[in-house]
């Protein structure tokens, strides 16, 4: 998808926020040593999909969805795989989550670029979220140099 309507990309937004959720639940069970930190950021990725929702649904209209695209923003890119591996251990978890994490900040980050004309709530949004999910890379980073 070259250039998928404001929808799509909400959407695909709220997916990523649900499926990394989950993937933090699943090791929050699994490493229950740091399952308080992944339950945190379990949460945090609802109500990022939250502000999110609230940014789009506060400015959308029939014009604005109909006019308005993600140019050349190909959201394939930005998929992440939110399955444990049985046999995954602690440390390929957590580079899995490294990855992920910035895997959907680079979607925010480019996601905001052609939204900041038209979408001002939406692109703001997004950036908050790109720093926070940057920020969660750190930790997961001292998390991996701790093991």
């Amino acid at each position: 998808m070259d250039s998928p309507t404001a929808s799509a990309v909400i959407d695909f937004a709220v997916n990523l926020e649900e499926d990394s959720a989950g993937y933090y639940q699943r090791l929050a069970e699994k490493y229950d040593e740091k399952s308080e930190i992944f339950m945190l950021f379990s949460k945090e990725n609802g109500k990022n999909r939250t502000a999110v929702q609230r940014a789009y649904y506060g400015v959308i209209s029939d014009a604005l969805e109909g006019c308005f695209a993600f140019n050349e923003l190909k959201l394939s890119r930005y998929e992440i795989d939110s399955n444990i591996e049985s046999n995954e251990s602690y440390l390929e978890s957590l580079k899995r989550a490294i990855d992920m994490e910035s895997r959907i900040a680079s979607f925010y980050i480019d996601a905001a670029k052609p939204a900041r004309s038209l979408l001002a709530d939406v692109p703001r949004a997004f950036e908050r979220i790109a720093k926070k999910r940057k920020e969660r890379q750190l930790t997961l980073q001292n998390l991996l140099t701790e093991s």
